[in-house]
């Protein structure tokens, strides 16, 4: 008696159009992953100084999330913040802004976020125990010729 196989070996035809079902399906998996974040933000995507002029961030998507890294900080020893610095936050659209949780892996701290823009102006809020200490920053967003200083 000949050795059955595990699988039945499908038909040419049938075999292109599994695998075309199947890059589909992949394709439409990784485009939803990378475009929720893309879709979320991609108004406030970009280059900002901080109202103090302290610190210059990147706001861009990462992974499923969307990330301000620290680019530039004017004295990283006074401020406890340094370049690379990251956070990692999951908004979603809300009415003119956006509105959800960020967390800064540097300090361990999950905190509620707020974030609205207009233009080239953008105004972030984090709040921790349960809204009871916030702090909101302005931003001024840099050209691009400017943010790669």
């Amino acid at each position: 008696m000949a050795a059955q196989t595990r699988f039945p070996r499908l038909k040419t035809a049938d075999r292109k159009r599994s695998l075309i079902l199947t890059l589909i399906a992949a394709a439409s998996i990784a485009g939803c992953t990378s475009s929720a974040a893309t879709a979320a933000g991609s108004e406030i995507f970009g280059t900002w100084l901080r109202d103090d002029g302290n610190a210059r961030v990147r706001v861009a998507p990462c992974g499923e999330s969307i990330c301000a890294t620290n680019l530039w900080i004017r004295d990283p020893k006074r401020q406890g913040e340094k370049i690379g610095d990251r956070l990692e936050f999951n908004i979603k659209r809300d009415g003119s802004g956006w509105r959800g949780k960020a967390y800064d892996p540097q300090r361990k701290l999950n905190f509620s976020a707020t974030l609205s823009a207009a233009g080239d102006a953008m105004t972030t809020e984090g709040c921790i125990a349960v809204g009871l200490i916030c702090r909101t920053t302005r931003w001024q967003r840099l050209p691009p010729a400017t943010a790669a200083q």
